[in-house]
């Protein structure tokens, strides 16, 4: 079961640093291959190439199943019940498993209840980490990647967590930016890697992105809002974006609590979604117009016209 594992895999590389010493199957690289053949399979669409799309659609669906043979095998044979970072050494490794599910989005295909232990587990360590008793000395902060995980996964409190800690680590401080290695004690001499790193940087960007709006590729549908606190929305002006874009066009969109209403108003220069546009709110509100429909698993009203004004009420 060990070598049928490896069966239809990437090859095994360095890709993910942390396998520098001797090359090792990654999952990391298995999920940016899908990823791939995935945009592929879009791109010949978009071209009007039938053929090469249906070529690309097999690949991709064969990568697919190979994969996740593989991960059940990996668990299996680990005897663990979350998510490997490569196959030989069943290694938990949350930060590199956050690829799957952006840019991979393949959170709704992930074996559970191994996907969500992986950032359970994750979670777990990250509050330990921020008791002063709790021994650490660095850390990596490609780890801001799962603050947009967790917004994807439905737990945007967690990355709120994340997200305060991360901002109070960058160094020198007043500097935008994190180096590749942060160390518990700011004035620590050893390697801190590139300054500023820019792949650190676009996960940051990505997963603040992913708090306003987020293309969710299992429903087909465009996501708002889903990552915003509801104390933000006690400022007086509420919360606007104002033409971000997405890949079916620019969105726009504003919240504003009025006494005991939340009036969401969402315009935008885009192509509707097969699965809709689906806004996010806070759990103590209810649509005033029982006729709007609901997404109840992710609580949140569907908008499925442009523009579009919706109010609700607070329980």
């Amino acid at each position: 079961d060990s070598l049928r594992s490896l069966y239809g895999l990437m090859p095994e590389s360095i890709s993910h640093e942390g396998y520098s010493a001797k090359p090792m199957h990654s999952y990391w690289d298995d999920f940016f291959a899908l990823r791939g053949y995935g945009d592929a399979v879009e791109i010949a669409a978009i071209l009007g190439r039938e053929q090469e799309k249906q070529k690309f659609i097999a690949s991709r669906d064969r990568f697919r199943a190979n994969l996740y043979q593989s991960l059940e095998l990996a668990i299996r044979n680990k005897a663990i019940d979350y998510i490997p970072g490569c196959a030989e050494l069943g290694d938990f490794d949350a930060t590199s498993t956050a690829i799957a599910v952006y840019p991979g989005n393949e959170w709704a295909n992930l074996p559970q209840p191994q996907a969500q232990n992986t950032f359970d587990r994750y979670f777990d360590y990250f509050t330990r980490r921020l008791q002063p008793e709790f021994g650490w000395n660095a850390y990596t902060p490609y780890e801001t990647r799962l603050i947009g995980a967790f917004v994807r996964i439905g737990q945007p409190q967690r990355a709120w967590a994340l997200l305060e800690f991360f901002m109070g680590h960058q160094r020198p401080w007043g500097w935008n930016h994190w180096a590749e290695v942060v160390w518990k004690d700011a004035s620590t001499p050893r390697f801190i890697g590139d300054m500023p790193h820019t792949w650190v940087g676009s996960d940051f960007i990505n997963s603040v992105r992913t708090l306003f709006a987020f293309e969710d590729e299992h429903e087909q549908s465009l996501v708002l809002a889903a990552g915003i606190p509801a104390a933000w929305l006690d400022d007086p002006q509420g919360v606007a974006v104002e033409k971000l874009p997405t890949y079916y066009g620019r969105i726009s969109y504003r919240l504003k609590k009025q006494r005991n209403h939340l009036k969401i108003r969402v315009s935008g220069e885009l192509t509707m979604p097969a699965g809709k546009i689906q806004v996010v709110i806070p759990p103590d509100y209810q649509a005033k117009d029982k006729k709007i429909p609901w997404n109840s698993d992710r609580n949140a009203v569907i908008v499925d016209r442009l523009p579009m004004k919706i109010v609700l009420i607070e329980n």
